[in-house]
């Protein structure tokens, strides 16, 4: 890659995204090593034409003259010529992801996010995948040696079949889940009386990081010279019990993406290394009897069944901020957002090597899991280059449990791509959400599932 930083083409597919295409934007309005054009394609123009404005209007006020957003109206027009592609899309809408989430609950099965693994996560990526092959084509059509950054869900599904399309594509999913766990780490510091409040950014905190994404491992974890491994035994000791929450002990209540960690903290118990990902994810990845059995159990472990109704209230709420944004009645102000999009493209452009997270094919980096399939490790980004670092293996409880994911994560990717119902069944039946049902009712369920949710365009069989 060739790319002059003075002189970039993004493409944003998904591009009138109102939730990471701002974030994208208010860390945008900070950086003035780079500039250039970002190119938004999304299948509501409408949606990519608001952020067209306001994502301009930012930059005319806090950064004039370095970065220009367009609106596209096809996806070839976006691409052409592009250094980096960002993928963020929503495959199909809530009311897809309404079956997603809740239609299992008549069978007695609770999901907390759905989008990821479990009935939920499976179907969904039924609807990705097709729209991933079309996504890797084009990229592999007119923009070939672009890097691509991917932030949908299902991370890993959605990565894979990039790969499995456009072998050759240079590609990463990213992921913040990671973040938060470090930012936790943090806090242990300033609990176990080794640092003060703010002193420890989360950055500082150097950590082996290996697994599959929203089942991710910590199994090394320093600060300057302080061992973070023994301090959060001391941490999970003293509040695995009661839970912790910054804003109290039920303030998780109150927020749908929140938890008092106490399932961080007992697989913790149970594994000896740190979980790094949200308990609301972590939690679909173990067998459900652990945390997701009934909505009283959930309550009992403190995070959420977040609805997606919540999500549809959202929605309403970010388009009337849009308009707002849009015809001046409000501004979006910009704030650094502590994601790495923009650190890992400096990187790429040899503006300064980083060692951060993502999720890649297995080339030896993860060791005892299958080569090819996506896993999350670090990886150094330099010049043009993304060098996975060798992270080790689990311990081999959670290497079982997480094979079990990675060959449905697998299996999920060859039956969309073939459009074979029949095998997209038996991955759905290997799923341990859906080992509690007998057969019959797994087909009843899936068929219910995939009749109000699959696209018929999608032409499955």
């Amino acid at each position: 890659m060739k790319a002059n930083p003075k002189k970039l083409r993004f493409c944003y597919i998904g591009g009138g995204s109102r939730n990471w295409a701002w974030v994208f934007i208010k860390d945008l309005a900070f950086e003035k090593e780079m500039a250039g054009t970002i190119h938004l394609y999304d299948i509501d123009p409408a949606a990519a034409k608001a952020n067209e404005t306001i994502g301009n209007k930012v930059m005319d006020t806090h950064n004039k003259g370095q970065w220009k957003f367009i609106a596209e109206t096809s996806l070839q027009t976006a691409l052409e010529g592009s250094d980096f592609v960002f993928i963020s899309i929503l495959p199909a809408d809530f009311e897809e992801m309404t079956v997603d989430v809740h239609a299992p609950e008549k069978y007695g099965i609770y999901q907390s996010v759905g989008d990821t693994t479990g009935p939920g996560g499976i179907n969904r990526a039924l609807r990705t995948i097709p729209l991933y092959q079309d996504i890797a084509k084009a990229i592999e059509k007119w923009a070939p040696d672009a890097w691509v950054l991917n932030y949908t869900n299902p991370m890993s599904v959605c990565t894979r079949t990039l790969y499995e399309i456009f072998p050759k594509i240079k590609a990463f999913g990213c992921c913040h889940e990671v973040f938060g766990t470090q930012k936790l780490l943090s806090k242990v510091l300033v609990w176990a009386g080794k640092a003060e409040e703010g002193e420890v950014q989360r950055e500082e905190i150097i950590i082996n990081v290996l697994g599959i994404n929203h089942f991710t491992w910590i199994t090394r974890a320093s600060w300057k010279n302080i061992d973070i491994l023994p301090l959060f035994k001391k941490f999970v000791d003293k509040f695995a019990e009661k839970g912790f929450s910054e804003g109290g002990d039920k303030s998780w209540l109150n927020d749908p993406f929140g938890s008092g960690q106490r399932v961080k903290m007992d697989l913790f118990k149970h594994f000896g290394i740190i979980a790094a990902a949200g308990d609301r994810h972590l939690a679909e990845f173990c067998p459900p009897s652990w945390y997701l059995k009934n909505p009283r159990l959930v309550e009992s472990w403190q995070f959420g069944l977040t609805p997606v109704s919540w999500r549809i209230m959202r929605r309403e709420e970010l388009k009337q901020k849009s308009e707002a944004y849009r015809n001046g009645s409000d501004s979006l102000v910009p704030e650094k957002s502590g994601e790495e999009g923009l650190r890992q493209i400096r990187a790429l452009l040899g503006l300064g090597n980083l060692v951060t997270n993502v999720n890649l094919p297995n080339l030896g980096q993860a060791y005892g899991f299958p080569m090819g399939a996506v896993v999350e490790t670090n990886a150094l980004f330099s010049r043009d280059n993304v060098q996975p670092v060798f992270a080790g293996s689990l311990p081999n409880p959670l290497t079982n449990l997480a094979l079990q994911h990675m060959e449905n994560q697998e299996g999920i990717v060859q039956a969309a791509v073939e459009r074979d119902l029949r095998k997209a069944f038996r991955v759905f039946l290997n799923d341990p959400q859906i080992r509690t049902l007998s057969r019959e009712q797994a087909w009843k369920l899936f068929n219910e599932m995939t009749e109000k949710t699959l696209v018929p365009s999608f032409g499955y069989k």
